[in-house]
């Protein structure tokens, strides 16, 4: 009776842990492709969500629990010889674990996706160089330093004569929007 007992148990470890896998296999796959920011994977938050709080109770997270109960559990089970209790034990332990690491995993990766904001404002005396031929004050890219970024930006030139692509070019306006650039003549 004590076998077909355990037996049952294992299976029960196996199918939550085989189940669970498979379910946050996919919704992580979801999570990758759309960036986690759909609302058909909305997961249930206890607190006020900014762009990267920490959140521990997620479907992410349940589902990382499961997992590791199930697979640790069976494997007290079945591949160490543990009693029930400390099967439990162990399986909730690790569980808890896994919940803590996949959620600081996602935290991290919420984190890489921020909105830089660019401050083209303090783009002006800088030195950069035109990617494209600029016509006598016709427009063009050119590729600039912007918040510390390398940058390819539209841009006007001031100059009378053309600009040829990859010159060096110094932004001396910006103003509606626009960045007004001319030739660099280097420091004097």
């Amino acid at each position: 009776m004590d076998n077909l007992n355990l037996s049952i148990l294992e299976m029960t470890y196996y199918y939550l842990a085989l189940f669970s896998t498979l379910l946050f296999i996919v919704k992580t796959a979801i999570f990758v492709f759309t960036g986690g920011d759909s609302e058909v994977m909305s997961d249930f938050n206890t607190e006020v969500e900014f762009e990267t709080s920490f959140n521990f109770i997620s479907l992410q997270t349940i589902l990382a629990f499961f997992m590791g109960f199930g697979w640790i559990g069976l494997a007290c089970l079945k591949n160490w010889h543990l009693n029930v209790w400390l099967t439990g034990l162990i399986s909730v332990v690790f569980g808890i674990l896994l919940m803590f690491g996949t959620a600081y995993l996602m935290f991290l990766i919420k984190k890489l996706n921020k909105n830089v904001v660019k401050d083209y404002a303090k783009v002006v005396g800088t030195v950069g160089k035109a990617y494209t031929s600029f016509k006598s004050q016709g427009k063009g890219k050119i590729e600039i330093e912007v918040n510390g970024s390398l940058s390819i930006e539209d841009a006007l030139s001031r100059e009378n004569d053309d600009i040829e692509a990859f010159s060096p070019i110094k932004v001396v306006e910006y103003k509606d929007n626009i960045m007004y650039i001319e030739k660099y003549k280097g420091e004097n």
